[in-house]
């Protein structure tokens, strides 16, 4: 584990290319100067190779020149989300027990922020372990349906992602842009873009906020080809304009990490006349599918090097080692086989994989099989419904964010009789303010947690 690899895949090339930029634009000569300053604090904190770091930073310059710099010493990252509270971040803390934490060094304020301007402090754990295993990359998972796992990468792993990336076809190439949304601590937004970025000549831009004016603007600063790489969210956000400005530089927007729903994916389209392209893929792995030019709607075809086969209607994907880092269920990974726990289908003929959701939303109800996913998506296309998420627990469960405030529990169920079989209606159907979300984006479906949002919005 030494970090040779950063400096050949990621801070090589001409230094006087524009690499980074976060309000001010940022040379790749200027980023191996942070990075080698970064690297300095590291190692007079007692970071060395094998070491283990864990970065709860926003995304910055401090966040991105931090891990490049842990990296490069050949220590092992974990990042902890950074918009975790103080009780989930010294738990995820506790269960990786690195041996430096680094840390924001002010308060971190504003949702929608595109990234923050600040330092960082360092702050050695006399406890900590070493590194036990080769990877270079600990994440946790989302943890929308129940406990997160902690998820390693290798370096052969990333870099193997990042050529992925280059032979999917359609993906921003050497001398354009990205405009990344997408969190940067997240497989998406770390691997898709700031690695790949870095590796392909690629300008890498994050916008000041996640505002819409924001992100044209962010768009219109520079005449290269300019491609967003978000979550389905903010396509919904940026489709709901009535009339954008001229963006003539703009290719094409991708998102990945949740699903995408037509009606949104008809409006971005219309709206600005490029794209919107869909990615699916998972921590462990990073990018497994995609369809980025909208035409094989709602199939994907494979990314290039991925073997994935079909076991009782769920994904099985082939990896070379088991992703998992620390006690997980031994049933995950078998025989070089990960379950996905994604419910899917691979035409025979074509090749073509599409993603049906996940299992856990295919539910059996007096022996009657119910897509919960079919429920949600009738609900969400109501009139006065802004979002919705339908799980299982004691029967079919329907938690939903509406726009209207005339639109009733009452009036829902009404509505949802007359369009679903009595088997599929949801038993218990609750009004919020707004659907709860993990640190990344993810509508929340643990039933448990549901119920308490319920309960305190009741108590509003």
């Amino acid at each position: 584990m030494n970090g040779n690899w950063v400096d050949t895949w990621f801070l090589k090339g001409p230094g006087p290319r524009k690499a980074l930029t976060l309000g001010a634009t940022f040379t790749t000569t200027q980023l191996r100067e942070h990075i080698e300053f970064q690297q300095q604090r590291l190692t007079e904190a007692g970071l060395l190779p094998r070491g283990t770091a864990a970065l709860r930073l926003p995304p910055s310059l401090a966040s991105i020149t931090t891990l490049l710099a842990a990296w490069r010493i050949g220590a092992q990252v974990s990042l902890i989300d950074y918009r975790l509270t103080e009780h989930e971040a010294a738990a995820s803390i506790a269960r990786i027990n690195p041996q430096v934490v680094v840390a924001p060094d002010r308060e971190i304020t504003g949702r929608l922020r595109g990234y923050f301007e600040t330092g960082s402090v360092i702050t050695t754990r006399p406890d900590g372990a070493p590194a036990d295993t080769d990877h270079v990359l600990l994440q946790l998972s989302s943890g929308s349906t129940g406990p997160s796992k902690v998820i390693g990468r290798t370096a052969t792993s990333l870099i193997e992602e990042v050529e992925r990336y280059r032979l999917i076809d359609g993906f921003p190439g050497s001398g354009e842009r990205i405009v990344v949304l997408a969190s940067i601590i997240h497989v998406l937004g770390l691997v898709g873009g700031l690695l790949y970025g870095l590796h392909h000549d690629i300008h890498l831009v994050l916008p000041s906020s996640h505002t819409v004016d924001a992100i044209h603007h962010a768009v219109a600063a520079d005449p290269a080809p300019t491609t967003i790489l978000g979550v389905p969210a903010q396509a919904g956000l940026l489709s709901a304009v009535q009339s954008p400005p001229p963006l003539p530089q703009l290719k094409a927007m991708v998102v990945g990490g949740d699903r995408l729903k037509t009606e949104v994916w008809q409006r971005f389209t219309n709206c600005y006349g490029v794209p919107l392209g869909l990615m699916y893929g998972m921590t462990e792995a990073g990018v497994i599918a995609s369809d980025l030019n909208g035409a094989l709607r709602p199939h994907l075809t494979l990314a290039p090097g991925i073997s994935v086969r079909i076991e009782d209607g769920e994904i099985l994907l082939r990896l070379d080692a088991g992703p998992y880092v620390g006690q997980t269920d031994p049933s995950r990974y078998v025989d070089g086989w990960l379950r996905t726990k994604d419910a899917g289908t691979l035409d025979p003929d074509t090749g073509l994989l599409s993603v049906h959701g996940r299992l856990d939303q295919q539910v059996s109800v007096a022996g009657l099989k119910v897509d919960l996913l079919e429920v949600e998506e009738l609900l969400s296309r109501l009139p006065g419904v802004r979002d919705a998420v339908v799980v299982h627990g004691a029967g079919i469960e329907a938690y939903v964010a509406v726009s209207d405030g005339d639109v009733t529990g009452d009036l829902l169920s009404e509505t949802v009789a007359a369009r679903l079989a009595a088997y599929k209606r949801p038993r218990r159907l609750h009004i919020l303010p707004a659907i709860p979300r993990t640190a990344t984006g993810k509508p929340l479906r643990n039933p448990e947690a549901l119920r308490a949002a319920a309960r305190a919005a009741v108590t509003l």
